[in-house]
């Protein structure tokens, strides 16, 4: 993991490309874009913007790559999948919350799992562009504020980032607070339309 963040680091903005493809196709590297995008804005500001940019294309890329692999398997894809007690209850959650739970992982830089969702929303028959849509809202507002972070403060932005993980947590609580009651006011408004 080490040596392709260096490659992938000593590529610049392409490099931020392709980590996020891969990891938003569903290879495992936790932190890794964020890390790199962080990384090009201290060694190179300028670039920081672009990074930041290709970044949110390569991650859309790779979300809608998992999202069409999932599509294409159904649900016999989503079962095998979701084989195991907490990937079934990410899976419950987003049969419950639809793309809020593709939203808050997305959106915030704190270690939250994403595949499922993807994985789900794939199988579960929603909309591409309503996913695209949600992933671009949230990718691009985490992308550029993590490379902006690296581009002006530079060695501190880690630091800052980690003495603040406590904020980003309640944010995240407070945006799923939102979101969730969001979608029960929206569906009871169906819901009151249908019956009328």
């Amino acid at each position: 993991m080490i040596k392709l963040f260096e490659l992938l680091k000593s590529w610049g903005p392409p490099g931020a490309l392709v980590m996020a493809a891969l990891d938003s196709a569903g290879v495992p590297l936790p932190a890794g874009v964020d890390a790199l995008l962080i990384g090009i804005g201290i060694a190179s500001p300028q670039a920081a913007m672009l990074a930041a940019l290709l970044a949110t294309v390569g991650s859309a890329a790779g979300c809608l790559f998992l999202f069409y692999i999932a599509r294409a398997g159904g649900q016999a894809y989503l079962a095998r999948e979701t084989a195991s007690p907490r990937a079934q209850r990410f899976a419950a959650w987003f049969r419950q919350y639809g793309l809020v739970t593709v939203f808050i992982p997305t959106l915030l830089p704190v270690p939250l799992p994403t595949k499922v969702f993807v994985i789900s929303a794939g199988a579960l028959g929603v909309a591409p562009l309503s996913f695209l849509l949600v992933v671009l809202a949230a990718r691009v507002p985490r992308y550029f504020a993590l490379a902006w972070l690296g581009a002006q403060l530079g060695e501190d932005a880690v630091p800052w980032l980690k003495a603040h993980a406590l904020h980003f947590g309640v944010v995240a609580a407070l945006l799923f607070l939102g979101l969730y009651l969001l979608v029960k006011w929206k569906g009871r408004q169906a819901r009151d339309t249908s019956e009328a």
